[in-house]
C-alpha cells in the first residue's frame, strides 16, 4: 500500500492549483492522494471568477469518512475560506495521529482573496498551533503577521513571528524577493537555507499547493520535516522551470515534469 496523504482544500477548476494539484502531487511523488473539499471556485488562468464555501458540516464527514476507514499517514489544508471552516479544520487535525502541513492561504496567484479577514484570528490561534509546518508565502506572512519581508534578512524575523502561533516548523517562502528563490524552513533552533536558480518562467500557478503538497507526501513517507521539505523544493523547483502556458494568463507548473 502507498502512504496515504489527505489534502483538505478547495477546488480549482482550471485543475492548477487546490485540490487538483495537490492530487497531481501526490501521485507523481508515489502516494495516494485522498481530497476533503472545503469550496468551489470557478477559476482559470486569468483569476478567480466565484468561490462558493462548502457547509462545515460536509467538510466534517468527508474527513472522517476518510480517515476512520482508509487513514492517514500525513494532511495538507489549503484553502479554508471562513472562520467556520478554520475552526473545525483545526479541531479535526488536532485529533488526527499524523503530521499536518498548513499552507495558510490568503489569496490566489492572480491577488484574488481566498480567506476572509475574519478568519485571521481562528488562523492564528487555532489552525497553526495544529501544525507541524506552516508554509506561507510573504503575502501571507503580512496578513498574518503584519511584517513586511523587503529583502533575505528579514526571513527570520518573520518565521519567529509565524512560530509564535504554535506550528512546530515554518517554513518561510521567499520567493516573491528579487534574486534566486530562498526559503527558510526553521523550529526557532534548527535552520535550513533552500536556494534554488530563479527560472524565467511566468508560468507559476499552483506553486504553493504543490509545495505544501510535497511535503505532506515525504512526511508519509516517513522522512523528517527537513528532508521532506528539501525534496519537496526540488520538486517544485523542477515543476516551475517546466510550467507552460493555458488559456489567456498565468498557466500552471508541470507536476509530471520528471516523466516528460
Amino acid at each position: 500500500m502507498p502512504p496515504r496523504v489527505l489534502t483538505v482544500a478547495g477546488s480549482d477548476s482550471g485543475g492548477g492549483a487546490g485540490i487538483q494539484a495537490d492530487l497531481k502531487t501526490m501521485l507523481a511523488l508515489g502516494t495516494h492522494g485522498m481530497s476533503v473539499l472545503t469550496a468551489v471556485t470557478a477559476q482559470n488562468s486569468l483569476g478567480v471568477q466565484g468561490v462558493w464555501e462548502l457547509p462545515v458540516e460536509a467538510v466534517r464527514a468527508q474527513y472522517r469518512s476518510v480517515v476512520d476507514d482508509i487513514g492517514v499517514q500525513a494532511v495538507k489544508t489549503g484553502m479554508l475560506a471562513s472562520p467556520e471552516l478554520v475552526e473545525a479544520v483545526a479541531e479535526l487535525l488536532a485529533g488526527t495521529d499524523a503530521p499536518a502541513v498548513v499552507d495558510p492561504v490568503g489569496v490566489s496567484k492572480h491577488g484574488d482573496s481566498l480567506l476572509a479577514a475574519s478568519a485571521l484570528d481562528a488562523v492564528r490561534t487555532k489552525l497553526l498551533p495544529a501544525a507541524t509546518v506552516a508554509t506561507p508565502n510573504l503575502d501571507e506572512v503580512a496578513q498574518l503577521t503584519g511584517i513586511q519581508v523587503a529583502a533575505e534578512g528579514d526571513l527570520r524575523r518573520a518565521a519567529a513571528a509565524i512560530l509564535g502561533f504554535g506550528p512546530r516548523w515554518a517554513l518561510i517562502k521567499g520567493g516573491h524577493l528579487p534574486g534566486e528563490a530562498v526559503d527558510l524552513l526553521t523550529d526557532g533552533t534548527e535552520e535550513l537555507w533552500l536556494r534554488a536558480p530563479r527560472h524565467d518562467n511566468r508560468h507559476t500557478h499552483g506553486t504553493g499547493c504543490t509545495l505544501a503538497s510535497a511535503i505532506a507526501a515525504g512526511l508519509a513517507q516517513g522522512r523528517t520535516v527537513p528532508e521532506a521539505v528539501t525534496a519537496a523544493k526540488e520538486y517544485v523547483t523542477g515543476a516551475i522551470a517546466a510550467g507552460f502556458p493555458l488559456g489567456g494568463g498565468i498557466g500552471p507548473v508541470r507536476h509530471g515534469w520528471q516523466f516528460s
